[in-house]
């Protein structure tokens, strides 16, 4: 029974530090495009309290909220309804624009799926069309809007 226990410990804690590489890459990505960011305390501790977001980036005054998420295929991303809320009620009190990060795993770069683009489901949940794995936006449309060059609603394929 201990073994098990064990084993099960060393599964989760190479699943965490594999989602905060993971966030990391990100976070360093737009480092280096000029962003300031900030990953979120609470990242992955799967409070439901907490508001906090994955990861904040600013520039040039333009704050974007993220919750993010890897697959190791494409498929669809579901996401519970209380993580949605957590961005909304974040992107709310910051005057920012929240997005679900999302990036399969050693194949595809970085996109981002605007919180009106998700889907509910049936049960609550959050859906994202793995269509959105080629079709949301890049992190060179964040840095143009940042940039003044055009508002991310010339980017959005609907």
């Amino acid at each position: 029974m201990k073994k098990e226990n064990s084993d099960s410990q060393k599964d989760l804690s190479i699943i965490r530090r594999r989602a905060f590489q993971r966030e990391r890459d990100l976070a360093q990505r737009l480092w280096r495009l000029g962003f300031a960011v900030i990953r979120g305390p609470a990242s992955g501790a799967k409070t439901k309290r907490v508001l906090y977001p994955d990861l904040v980036a600013i520039k040039n005054r333009y704050v974007y909220i993220f919750e993010i998420k890897t697959k190791e295929r494409e498929e669809h991303v579901y996401i519970e309804e209380h993580q949605i809320n957590k961005l909304r009620e974040f992107e709310r009190r910051s005057g920012g624009r929240a997005f679900i990060a999302i990036k399969i795993v050693n194949k595809s770069d970085w996109r981002f799926v605007p919180l009106e683009l998700l889907e509910k489901t049936e049960r609550g949940r959050y859906k994202i069309d793995k269509k959105f794995f080629s079709e949301g936006l890049c992190i060179d449309d964040l840095y143009r809007e940042a940039s003044g060059d055009k508002p991310l609603t010339e980017y959005i394929k609907h």
